[in-house]
């Protein structure tokens, strides 16, 4: 059954490739438009939720409403258009979205079917676990239940290489987190700036310390060939670098949920050109 998941996921993304995709809009259709389309999570806190009063927020959120500022002008020239892990290269080819602000991890699979800006966090897949646990590294998995979210890095990576682990596989963090409390698993695997976020306020938790694969890129993500969106987000990336606008976005949304010594420097990707 896993080797069955794990070809599935492969021919997704291989099938992906050849679907024809929709018309992706430039720039200067954007501006003609007068409306940027941007695909977002609203369950993942630090990245993409909603606060107390209903507001869609998060550092991705808040960055795409910058980008609605500087191209067209007006911070509330934004469509939020909520996505899954799964759905995100679907709502860019089909042009649902212009460009996908949901802490995407970049892959080489997923470069394939999609063009990633350049990167401006940098993230990596951890366990969360009961502070009680005995699992204590990835060794531990074998023949355990871990709780993973569609179409993220976690699910193919464990499906490809912990084949003696059961998923446990849901399309929302909230479902999966839940699943988690409830008992249903041994362990989430996810991105640890959102393990970490949610440990804050559940000190029952602990992140087992042993990573699932090397440090990652996260970049925002455009329709294959809209060279015109991508180069514009690059140079906006650059600018926003240089404003320490990215370093303001961290200190609000990601710093309090990681430990006090963490160097913004080693979380957040300032290019400067």
């Amino acid at each position: 059954m896993k080797r069955f998941i794990t070809a599935v996921l492969a021919t997704v993304l291989s099938v992906s490739a050849l679907l024809p995709a929709a018309q992706a809009a430039s720039v200067e259709e954007i501006k003609q438009r007068g409306l940027l389309k941007v695909g977002i999570f609203t369950d993942k806190p630090p990245f993409g939720f909603v606060d107390a009063k209903g507001n869609y927020v998060g550092f991705d959120t808040d960055l795409a409403r910058r980008f609605a500022l500087d191209l067209l002008g007006d911070a509330t020239k934004i469509e939020y258009v909520i996505v899954e892990a799964a759905s995100r290269v679907p709502f860019l080819q089909s042009g649902k979205v212009d460009i996908i602000m949901a802490n995407m991890t970049v892959t080489p699979e997923r470069a394939r079917v999609v063009d990633f800006t350049n990167p401006n966090l940098r993230v990596a897949t951890q366990l969360l676990v009961k502070t009680d646990s005995p699992i204590q590294s990835l060794a531990d998995l074998a023949g355990k239940t871990v709780i993973v979210t569609k179409g993220t890095t976690a699910d193919i990576h464990l499906s490809r290489h912990y084949r003696s682990t059961k998923l446990l596989k849901f399309e929302k963090n909230t479902e999966a987190l839940q699943a988690l409390q409830d008992g249903r698993a041994d362990a989430y695997a996810q991105d640890n700036l959102i393990l970490l976020t949610f440990r804050k306020n559940h000190p029952e938790y602990r992140l087992v310390t042993e990573k699932l694969e090397t440090d990652a890129a996260i970049a925002p993500a455009v329709q294959k060939g809209n060279d015109s969106l991508r180069l514009w987000v690059n140079a906006e990336l650059a600018q926003l670098a240089k404003e320490q606008f990215l370093r303001q976005l961290y200190q609000q949304y990601l710093a309090p949920g990681l430990p006090a010594d963490t160097k913004a420097e080693t979380i957040i990707v300032e290019a400067t050109h």
